[in-house]
């Protein structure tokens, strides 16, 4: 039995966003091409809802959530967690941003997003108006750092 399952080479700086469709919270189909080449995206791969390091991120996304918004940017949170988990994950924290039910991890796999040990990574991807990455943070334990990293990535691909 395979634990890891061969991913592709994780996308990095410069590689296009890969086309892909999940159900988002409210049990709506979500179509990365429906906003690719329409504003910057903040695509962020995460663990587990209702875990602690990923509750943190997610509310540091939602304390943020104006900063990216008014530099234009949709934010995106995708975990292997089904619908109902994220929609009692978004109501228990506010969240208002989209988060992508990705049963199975096809799209985590699309990404190339690496594993630790049994633990799905924590990666966030910076994509501009393109749809082409301009920034990947990758670090699994400092789930806040990600908001920072991301909006400062942002700004810089705005100016």
């Amino acid at each position: 039995m395979i634990l890891f399952g061969k991913a592709q080479g994780q996308l990095k700086a410069g590689d296009k966003v890969p086309s892909f469709q999940l159900q988002d919270q409210h049990g709506q189909t979500f179509d990365i091409n429906t906003v690719l080449g329409k504003q910057p995206l903040i695509i962020y791969f995460y663990p587990k809802d209702e875990t602690s390091g990923c509750t943190k991120e997610a509310c540091s996304f939602r304390d943020s959530y104006e900063d990216f918004t008014s530099l234009g940017a949709k934010v995106i949170g995708i975990s292997g967690d089904d619908v109902a988990s994220h929609k009692s994950f978004a109501e228990h924290h506010r969240l208002p941003f989209t988060l992508l039910a990705d049963k199975g991890n096809k799209v985590r796999k699309q990404f190339g997003v690496p594993k630790t040990m049994f633990i799905p990574g924590r990666v966030t991807y910076v994509v501009d108006q393109q749809g082409v990455i301009t920034y990947v943070f990758n670090n699994l334990t400092d789930g806040p750092k990600h908001v920072s990293e991301a909006l400062a990535a942002l700004k810089k691909v705005q100016h």
